[in-house]
């Protein structure tokens, strides 16, 4: 009863006019970033932390929320019409969705994303709604302690199951960490790391990091690359699909939306890894695995639900936890503190509007997605016509707009275009910047728990040992670093012996 009170509260919340409009700005300029491909949810919503500044906590967080599963509906369109993902998540869609394309079914390829994004969208939203007041009632029995292990293991599994080389990962959280750190020492009074810059003496701004290393270094990367988008359909034709169509998209669509939902609260799984892992997994309990690559719908229908129930439920330890589980859940922590809010299980109590309205509002977003992305098909067809080259220097001119607007401060924008060179530089020895995103927000925290932790124990360590919670943490961390490196280490082994 509790449950169904709270969701027509949040249903009031989310029904303002205000709320309204900023949820379909955010769906809206969501599906329009995923169907560019080279932009993306992390450098655009860093893009726009500035003008959230002016915007009310919870239409802020509405706004952001549906740039990001906004984008995992929009990139769909462009994988199965042009052979090119919109964003990372569609890339698996492009192997049969753009076959259908091919074979004139464009339309029910369309349809079937579109509906499984719809039904994983709002099983992901329930799943947040369920599993959130709980969660967050245990977490309100944390100490410090507990929360230190736990953002460790949170750090620790981002950048073991994040893309890429585990090393690198783990390197560039511990860069976060001394990212986090610059400024002054909120406890001695101390200056650290700011090299007598009066300018670093409050450290680092969330917003020039976030706008630098996603949004700059994004697209300096992203102008290297060669432009080609070929058409292979310019008759989207009946978009309906068939009822043969829909029998077999049901039972992919149910367990993309399953893989979706447990990969979606994963610390550093994005939902590339729960699409990719959607289509394996068809793929293997296909009756005739030899259609797959050649246009099963199955093919569209599995990952589409995976990467937005993935999407959705990454909101959950977000919200019930103050732990981001990916570099955009980080940009919206960013964002709540911009706005003052201390991110944990406290703001469910504190602030039930922004918890329970942004959840009511995700299931008005999900609606809203499939009434833009299938009758509006046409127009985003004709915007991919837009060279890229044209669109980045209203970008670069946008954000440097944003970060001006902040503190009214040029050395923020030189200090940005510094960390838009050094993101071009990670990117191109292939380092993921999200682990260092993750590392800089939580490091305060970590660091702030710790030292509670040890006055506790009086500077005794075995404080992390001697309670059952944060011994788990602290085992579950250890666990997942042996279960990732023995296979390295035997595959060298047997190189070395060989």
């Amino acid at each position: 009863m509790d449950l169904f009170n709270n969701l027509i509260f949040g249903f009031g919340v989310a029904f303002s006019l205000q709320n309204l409009l900023y949820c379909a700005i955010g769906v809206t300029v969501g599906t329009l970033i995923g169907v560019l491909p080279g932009i993306g949810p992390l450098a655009t919503i860093a893009m726009l932390l500035p003008l959230t500044f002016n915007v009310p906590p919870v239409a802020a967080l509405i706004m952001l929320a549906g740039i990001y599963y906004g984008a995992q509906y929009g990139g769909s369109t462009t994988a199965i019409l042009v052979n090119l993902p919109g964003e990372t998540s569609a890339v698996v869609t492009c192997i049969d969705g753009h076959q259908m394309a091919r074979q004139g079914r464009a339309g029910p390829a369309l349809a079937i994303a579109a509906i499984g994004s719809f039904v994983a969208g709002t099983f992901g939203t329930l799943l947040i709604a369920i599993a959130g007041p709980p969660l967050a009632e245990v977490a309100l029995k944390f100490g410090a302690p507990e929360y230190f292990a736990l953002m460790l293991m949170g750090l620790v599994a981002a950048a073991v199951l994040s893309t890429g080389d585990m090393a690198k990962s783990l390197a560039m959280v511990a860069m976060g960490l001394l990212l986090g750190i610059v400024g002054t020492d909120v406890n001695t009074g101390v200056q650290r790391f700011s090299f007598g810059v009066a300018e670093l003496s409050d450290g680092i701004g969330f917003i020039v990091i976030a706008v630098g290393v996603f949004a700059i270094g994004e697209i300096v990367i992203n102008l290297g690359n060669p432009e080609e988008r070929r058409f292979f359909t310019d008759k989207i034709g009946r978009l309906m699909p068939s009822a043969e169509d829909l029998k077999k998209s049901l039972a992919p669509i149910l367990r993309g939306t399953a893989l979706g939902s447990f990969f979606g609260v994963l610390p550093g799984t994005g939902p590339a890894i729960a699409s990719f892992s959607s289509y394996m997994l068809e793929k293997k309990v296909a009756k005739d695995p030899s259609r797959f690559g050649h246009g099963a719908i199955e093919g569209v229908a599995g990952p589409e639900s995976a990467n937005n129930a993935d999407a959705q439920c990454k909101f959950i330890p977000m919200l019930t936890l103050g732990l981001p589980a990916s570099g955009v859940m980080a940009l919206m922590l960013g964002a709540l503190t911009i706005q003052g809010i201390q991110p944990g299980p406290e703001v469910m109590t504190t602030r039930p509007e922004l918890f329970w309205g942004l959840i009511a509002s995700m299931w008005i977003g999900n609606a809203l997605l499939v009434i833009l992305n299938l009758p509006m098909i046409g127009l985003w067809v004709k915007l991919l016509k837009v060279p890229y080259r044209l669109l980045f220097p209203a970008i670069m001119a946008f954000s440097a707009v944003g970060i001006y607007s902040v503190n009214n401060s040029s050395f923020d924008i030189y200090l940005t275009a510094l960390f838009g060179i050094v993101g071009f530089i990670w990117l191109k020895l292939g380092c993921n910047p999200a682990p260092m995103l993750l590392g800089y927000v939580l490091g305060p925290m970590m660091e702030e728990h710790l030292r509670r932790a040890m006055l506790m124990s009086k500077g005794d360590p075995s404080v992390f040992v001697t309670r059952p919670l944060a011994l788990a943490f602290v085992l579950a961390t250890v666990a997942i670093l042996v279960i990732m490196v023995l296979p390295a280490v035997k595959a060298r082994r047997e190189v070395i012996q060989g």
